[in-house]
């Protein structure tokens, strides 16, 4: 007979045993009511994860065909075939180079004097996108037309980036002064350029230009644009430069 802590042993033993048939029991009773269940779940995980890895794989493998079949659009001298590439590409390169595309399609249908086409290109990747690219084509669509559209036409086009807040708002005001010099408004011109080359957020390039703009502007230069002054006599041998020689 068993007494003392030999018994006690031996009791918890027996609930032990009985607990785990109990959980077995429960268990297998859980796996023939929703086995079928877990192992499809499980099948769709792991499905879902190769999947997603093979996505990835080719996503990856599109955007280097991409980037090789870009790098050698941009390499085509002759501007037709260039638009035509990447005209092609901006069809089948994934997001990003695609819109990359259209706007290389634009320059170089620019390029080979299609205005008209490469404008209204420019424009399309401008209303399809608000970042940098479509900021991008809003400045070159503006400088293609700017010796032909009026001031109202360019404002409308440049609104969209020409916020005192926007990384562009001097690119901006710069088509726009353009734009009041090649109308006549020399004075509102003359302004303009001067304010964008001490305007520190400018990009110092745009600077630069402004300031020759503006001493352009200030030394008379729209008075004699398109004019050719005549030509200076050769001074004499032994004369001091800018004395002409006496006629005969």
């Amino acid at each position: 007979m068993v007494s003392g802590p030999e018994k006690e042993f031996a009791v918890s033993d027996i609930f032990r045993e009985v607990e785990e048939d109990v959980r077995k029991e429960r268990l297998e009773k859980l796996w023939k009511q929703y086995g079928d269940y877990i192992i499809a779940l499980a099948a769709v995980i792991i499905l879902a994860v190769g999947g997603w890895q093979i996505w990835q794989r080719y996503e990856a493998s599109q955007r280097a065909k991409a980037a090789t079949e870009f790098t050698a659009a941009g390499k085509i001298t002759d501007p037709a075939k260039a638009a035509a590439a990447f005209a092609s590409l901006a069809k089948t390169a994934p997001s990003g180079y695609a819109e990359l595309s259209k706007l290389g399609q634009a320059n170089a249908l620019a390029a080979s004097g299609k205005t008209a086409e490469a404008s209204a290109l420019y424009k399309e990747i401008a209303a399809a996108d608000s970042g940098q690219v479509g900021a991008t084509a809003r400045i070159r669509a503006a400088w293609l037309v700017a010796d032909t559209a009026s001031k109202t036409e360019l404002t409308e086009l440049l609104t969209p980036i020409n916020g005192a807040d926007s990384a562009w708002h001097q690119m901006a005001q710069e088509v726009l002064a353009y734009s009041d010099y090649h109308a006549g408004k020399t004075k509102e011109a003359a302004a303009q350029f001067t304010a964008l080359a001490v305007d520190a957020n400018a990009p110092d390039e745009l600077r630069n230009r402004a300031r020759a703009f503006a001493a352009f502007l200030a030394g008379g230069g729209a008075k004699e644009f398109g004019s050719v002054p005549p030509p200076v006599a050769a001074p004499a041998p032994g004369m001091p430069p800018g004395i002409a020689p006496a006629t005969p």
